[in-house]
């Protein structure tokens, strides 16, 4: 059975899409511990992280990196921090959570909630800092 994050990249579910590749995906988070806290995923679906092939995880990186930077530039924050814990679904994922204080980087943290109109508002202030060209829909997302 696929994952829930393969089944949003299919379009089965929808998401709040901040930056989309040939090979990665990047969306907020429905459950977010800080506003921007986006999740950021391979297209191909592999449950642990440390299983991905080596070019896929040096892309995902590299897409998060991309993300990460138009994060920073969308959210106000201190900076944005990176988790990876990989047991909440069973596809290899990476946790890009705007922070201004280092207590506030934790998957575990109380959950905050947003309105679909504020995380409209926060996925397209995502795309219009970093915009298409920035992320690009071939080659291999460096």
């Amino acid at each position: 059975m696929p994952s829930i994050f393969t089944r949003i990249i299919n379009g089965e579910i929808p998401c709040y899409k901040v930056a989309e590749s040939e090979h990665y995906l990047a969306f907020l988070d429905i459950n977010p511990v800080a506003k921007g806290h986006t999740l950021v995923v391979p297209k191909k679906e592999v449950d642990y992280l440390f299983d991905v092939d080596d070019d896929t995880l040096s892309g995902l990186m590299f897409f998060a990196k991309k993300v990460a930077l138009a994060l920073d530039k969308a959210i106000e924050c201190k900076r944005v921090g990176v988790v990876v814990i990989g047991t909440e679904v069973p596809h290899a994922h990476v946790h890009l959570i705007p922070f201004q204080r280092e207590s506030q980087v934790s998957v575990t943290a109380p959950k905050l909630k947003f309105s679909n109109e504020e995380m409209s508002e926060i996925a397209a202030s995502w795309r219009a800092i970093g915009g298409d060209a920035n992320f690009g829909g071939g080659g291999d997302d460096r």
